[in-house]
C-alpha cells in the first residue's frame, strides 16, 4: 500500500488561505502528506508549521529557479536549518528536497539563458547532452545534499526529472517526477517497476498529472503547452472541448499503479494553480491546461474537479484499510 498518499502545493501569500487548503487537503482528499513548493523560505516554513499541526506529514521543496549555484546552497542552508527545528518538534513527519530538476532550473547545466529554453534544450539535444548534463547534475547534487545533512538530520531527497539520471547513494528517498504521455504509455508500468526494483531506498513519484481536457492524457507533462501564452489575453490555441474526466481517470489509474508495484508514495500535480484560471468561454479556460485538482476563477472563487474527487475516493480507501 502507498505509504505517502500526497499531493504538491505551490504556496500562495495568504497564510488564511494556506491553512483552508491544508485543512481540505487533509480532511477532504485524504491525504497523509503535503509537498509544499515556494521561493520564500518563510512561507515555506510557516506553510510547513501549518500543515504538521493540522496532522499531515511535510515534504518541504524549496523552488529557487534561476539562482547560481552559491546562492542556491545558502537558500538550501537556511531551509534546512529551519526545517530541522521542526523535525525536532515532529519526529518523523518532515522530509527535505534539496531541489528539483536542477539540470535546467539551474544556470550552467545546459546553455541558454532562461530555465524555459534550457528545458527545450535539454528535450532536443538530451542526448547529445546526456554526459555534459549527468557529469555538472551529479557535482551539484553532492554538493546540494551535503550542504542538506549539514543542518538537517532527517530524511533528504531530491525531484528528479525523467531524463534525468540520478545517482541515489547520498539520498534517503528516491524522488522522481514521472508523467505519462504518448511516448511512454506502453514502458510506463516498466519503469515503475525498475524504480521500485533497482533502487534500495524507497521511491516516491514528485509529480504526475495531466489536463482536463479531451487528449490531455496523451499530453501528460505537456498539457499546458495548448496554451498561447503570447495572447491577450492567453487563449486556448485550437479545439481543446473540456473534460474533467480525462484527468480524474489518469490520476486514478496511476495512483492504482504505484499502490500495486510497491511505491512508497507519490504526489498528485497539483493542488490549485491560480495563474490557469477557469472562464466560461472555452477558449480563455486556462484552468483545463493546467494540473490543479481545484479550478479557480480571476475572483478566486474554488470549485473542485471530478478529479478532486477521484483522488479523495482512492486516498480514502486506502486509509481505510
Amino acid at each position: 500500500m502507498l505509504k505517502v498518499r500526497g499531493i504538491s502545493y505551490l504556496i500562495g501569500e495568504d497564510s488564511a488561505v494556506v491553512r483552508r487548503d491544508l485543512e481540505i487537503i487533509a480532511r477532504d482528499l485524504h491525504c497523509t502528506t503535503v509537498m509544499l513548493i515556494g521561493a520564500d523560505a518563510h512561507q515555506l516554513i510557516d506553510a510547513a508549521r501549518t500543515a504538521l499541526e493540522i496532522g499531515l506529514g511535510v515534504y518541504l521543496r524549496p523552488n529557487v529557479p534561476e539562482l547560481p549555484e552559491p546562492q542556491l546552497l545558502a537558500h538550501l542552508d537556511t531551509v534546512a536549518v529551519a526545517a530541522e527545528e521542526l523535525r525536532q518538534a515532529h519526529p518523523d513527519q518532515v522530509t527535505l528536497f534539496v531541489g528539483s530538476e536542477f539540470s535546467h532550473t539551474v544556470p550552467g547545466i545546459v546553455p541558454g539563458p532562461k530555465s524555459f529554453l534550457r528545458l527545450k534544450v535539454i528535450l532536443r539535444f538530451h542526448r547529445l547532452l546526456r554526459r555534459r548534463l549527468n557529469r555538472r547534475l551529479h557535482k551539484l547534487l553532492t554538493v546540494a545534499a551535503t550542504t542538506a545533512r549539514h543542518r538537517f538530520h532527517g530524511p533528504i531527497t531530491y525531484s528528479a526529472a525523467g531524463w534525468e539520471h540520478v545517482d541515489w547513494s547520498p539520498f534517503d528517498v528516491v524522488g522522481v517526477s514521472l508523467y505519462r504521455g504518448r511516448r511512454n504509455h506502453a514502458t510506463y508500468p516498466d519503469r515503475v517497476r525498475s524504480l521500485v526494483r533497482d533502487n534500495s531506498q524507497p521511491v516516491v513519484i514528485t509529480e504526475f498529472g495531466c489536463g482536463a481536457f479531451t487528449g490531455a492524457e496523451l499530453r501528460g507533462a505537456g498539457s499546458f503547452q495548448i496554451v498561447n501564452w503570447f495572447a491577450d489575453p492567453p487563449r486556448i490555441r485550437g479545439d481543446h472541448p473540456r473534460d474533467e474526466s480525462v484527468q480524474a481517470r489518469y490520476l486514478g489509474e496511476l495512483i492504482d499503479l504505484y499502490d500495486a508495484d510497491g511505491v512508497h508514495g507519490c504526489f498528485v500535480f497539483t493542488y490549485a494553480m491560480p495563474d490557469f484560471p477557469h472562464r466560461d468561454n472555452p477558449h480563455l479556460d486556462l484552468d483545463k491546461a493546467g494540473f490543479g485538482l481545484i479550478a479557480v476563477t480571476e475572483d478566486g472563487v474554488q470549485t473542485p474537479k471530478q478529479a478532486f474527487n477521484e483522488v479523495a475516493r482512492r486516498y480514502g480507501a486506502m486509509a481505510a484499510k
